[in-house]
């Protein structure tokens, strides 16, 4: 391939360079242009080299060295509007929020000012400044840029997804409205797997939402592979699989059962892309796998070799189809292992590779088994492992939380976008008939505060006597469960981790156990727990239950001092049997077809 650039056009240059960056060797291709900018100083089309450039260096992850080259770009044709696009990138990609939205915010301005627009451009424009205010948790300007785009393009699956969620987020009810030609059907249709499961407590929908994710974001599966044949007296090979092996509600629930694994029969690895977040958790997990082995650097294709290449027999994917997620590692069934599902998406996943999902008896009953895609894993006891070596911090006084000495206390720690308006009202119904009372709640985010806020004035209730805690460190945390005389859980979208640590904290959860997996999650906790009094079956039931434990403290103490008593003696913490079920049932899986 020729390397003298004197003499070589822009149309050359870039050919060239195309084929290097195909076959791989993009610094290649790179130098190549560098050569050409040096010597053709005053070329009239020395910016798209320029763009080109910043584009390669955007493919190598390296936001510093394009910024640059798409400055200058824009400097020699400032109606690139492109450049600006990718400038705003290269911006965001160093962590310059606000410069990479001025970018993007100029793009559109730019835009509005000619007659007709580029569609893609202004899409481009909006999508981007949409996608980087939400990760900024600026919801209610990313909320606006998403109506704008649906408004421009109506059929943006993606934009829906995010549009409802976001709404969810800040609590602005009623959560589907129409956006310009955007139907109500059609953002119910776009809701995303995780926005289902708090939306609706129909495992149709929830079904519906899983499969359209695979539909949408999937590779189709790969034939399934012949197992391994375990030589006698080998370990089994159990991988597990997420990117939440960190200070997430995943690691914490599975960092013991990682530890307490059966080492003489079985070998275990952790396949994981999962934020180094420097925390003692984080160094609990990595310690407690045989094999770490960090997946974060490859394509699902290297991943999934490398899986194969140690010879898994037991796959567990923790992530589901939730942030983060990776399902196409799946979708290639690597190694030909049983692929079950646990923890991460309380929930079908739809995939067609995933062969199981983790439950019990009360968390998946048989009636639900139409609307899985998976087969049940059922555990004798309770599906959900815990840690018994949680950080707990010294104990709080409620003065200290801003919480009243002399009231009832309900709480409801879960996210805000599990709230939903019937939930809510159900609350304010009980507020209302326990007049001594307040709702403790967490504080996501100042437009769910006040949404919320508003909503209890609408229904007769002081705003007063909503009371919002910031979040806090794990430790900290864990003391302020201790706090209250009664949590109230949410429907559909139960609390899972959040009311483990609740009961080990020895503080009563009341539930309303639905027709979901994730809606039962709770009352799997209460039953093993030896609770069962708290579960409901139905909002007016869980209300009506809640006022009467408003009204009689005696019966809080009487929950509590059982908790105090025979935590550590029930189903739900005897961990190291969990463990033992967990085991048994992964191991039975190898034998059936």
């Amino acid at each position: 391939m020729r390397t003298d650039v004197t003499d070589l056009s822009l149309t050359d240059l870039m050919a060239q360079a195309g084929v290097l960056s195909q076959q791989g060797q993009v610094p290649v291709a790179i130098a190549l242009y560098r050569a050409w900018l040096a010597v053709r100083v005053a070329d009239p089309l020395r910016y798209v080299a320029l763009f080109n450039l910043g584009v390669l260096h955007g493919s190598l992850q390296q936001p510093q060295e394009a910024e640059p080259l798409y400055r200058e770009a824009l400097r020699l044709q400032p109606t690139l509007l492109q450049a600006r696009l990718n400038l705003g990138h290269a911006l965001e990609n160093q962590g310059k929020i606000d410069d990479a939205v001025a970018q993007w915010q100029q793009v559109l301005d730019e835009l509005a000012a000619v007659p007709q627009p580029d569609v893609a451009l202004q899409l481009h424009a909006l999508n981007n400044l949409a996608r980087a205010l939400e990760s900024a948790k600026r919801y209610d300007e990313a909320e606006a840029y998403m109506a704008r785009s649906l408004q421009v393009e109506p059929d943006q699956s993606a934009v829906l997804q995010h549009y409802v969620h976001i709404r969810q987020k800040q609590c602005k009810w009623p959560v589907y409205q129409p956006i310009g030609e955007v139907t109500l059907n059609r953002q119910l249709l776009s809701t995303s797997a995780l926005a289902m499961l708090a939306a609706y407590d129909d495992p149709a929908l929830q079904l519906l939402a899983a499969r359209q994710f695979v539909h949408e974001k999937t590779q189709a599966p790969v034939p399934r592979k012949p197992r391994r044949v375990r030589q006698a007296g080998e370990r089994i090979r159990i991988g597990y699989l997420s990117g939440d092996l960190c200070m997430h509600a995943v690691g914490l629930l599975t960092v013991e059962l990682f530890e307490l694994h059966d080492r003489s029969r079985f070998e275990v690895f952790g396949f994981c892309w999962s934020n180094d977040d420097g925390s003692p958790l984080r160094e609990r997990i990595i310690k407690a796998f045989d094999h770490h082995v960090r997946i974060g650097h490859l394509s699902d294709e290297q991943a999934a070799q490398v899986i194969e290449a140690c010879g898994i027999d037991i796959l567990v994917d923790l992530q589901g189809l939730t942030s983060g997620a990776r399902p196409n590692i799946l979708t290639q069934r690597p190694a030909g292992a049983v692929q079950i599902s646990y923890l991460g998406l309380p929930g079908t996943s739809a995939l067609p590779t995933v062969d199981y999902i983790v439950a019990d008896d009360f968390v998946f009953p048989p009636e639900l088994e139409p609307f899985m895609t998976e087969k049940p894993l059922r555990l004798p006891r309770c599906y959900q492992v815990s840690d018994r070596q949680r950080d707990v911090g010294p104990p709080l006084t409620r003065a200290s939380c801003g919480l009243p000495e002399d009231k009832f206390v309900f709480a409801a720690f879960n996210n805000n976008y599990k709230i939903t308006p019937e939930v809510f009202a159900t609350w304010m119904r009980i507020l209302t008939q326990v007049p001594d009372s307040v709702l403790w709640l967490m504080a996501d985010n100042r437009w769910s505060e006040q949404n919320l806020r508003d909503q209890a004035k609408v229904q007769g209730i002081d705003p007063a006597r909503l009371i919002f805690a910031g979040r806090a460190f794990p430790a900290e945390y864990m003391a302020r469960l201790a706090l209250p005389d009664l949590f109230l859980d949410t429907l559909p979208y139960n609390a899972g981790t959040t009311a483990n640590d609740i009961l080990w904290m020895g503080t009563p959860i009341l539930t309303c156990s639905g027709k979901t997996y994730i809606s039962r999650m709770c009352g799997s906790l209460l039953t093993a727990v030896g609770l069962p009094d708290l579960i409901t079956f139905s909002l007016a039931e869980y209300e009506c239950k809640a006022v009467q434990l408003g009204r009689n403290p005696k019966r809080i103490a009487s929950h509590k001092r059982y908790l105090a008593q025979y935590r550590t003696e029930n189903a739900l913490f005897d961990v190291p049997q969990l463990v033992c079920d967990l085991e048994h049932a992964l191991s039975d899986t190898l034998h059936r077809p």
